[in-house]
């Protein structure tokens, strides 16, 4: 059901030193950040050969990651995300084997103006799992 790894998701503290670790340290590609207001973050991608890493910084006060960010002020991993092609049939077919959807369990667009959705990290051993609607290839 799952397909590639789409990207790992990183809460980092300070989106500019991130971004510059990543482009001067590293040499890798990065975008420009963008803010993405529905999800309450300000992204970039690092641009890899076979996958991508995101960046998350919050935007604003009530960003869902200000928490995560308050417990763990050096950042850290916050989650993967897996290409599936039909979003709400893994949504079913995952319910279906009991995991748990975040949320109100329907689709929302994300930061690749895609349909996502998160499941339950208790649900994936301990990890939250973003899944991401792609084209079939």
């Amino acid at each position: 059901m799952i397909g590639r790894l789409n990207h790992v998701a990183i809460v980092v503290p300070d989106l500019a030193a991130a971004t510059a670790l990543y482009r001067n340290a590293l040499g890798a590609t990065v975008s420009d950040p963008v803010d993405v207001p529905a999800h309450g973050v300000t992204t970039v991608f690092v641009l890899l050969p076979n996958t991508k890493i995101e960046l998350l910084h919050p935007l604003g006060e009530n960003s869902p990651i200000a928490g995560f960010l308050a417990k763990n002020p050096a950042g850290g991993m916050h989650h993967i995300c897996y290409e599936v092609t039909d979003i709400r049939a893994a949504r079913d077919h995952l319910l279906a084997e009991g995991a748990r959807v975040l949320g109100d369990g329907e689709p929302k667009i994300g930061a690749h103006g895609l349909p996502v959705l998160f499941l339950h990290p208790k649900d994936f051993c301990g990890t939250l799992v973003e899944l991401e609607e792609v084209a079939a290839a």
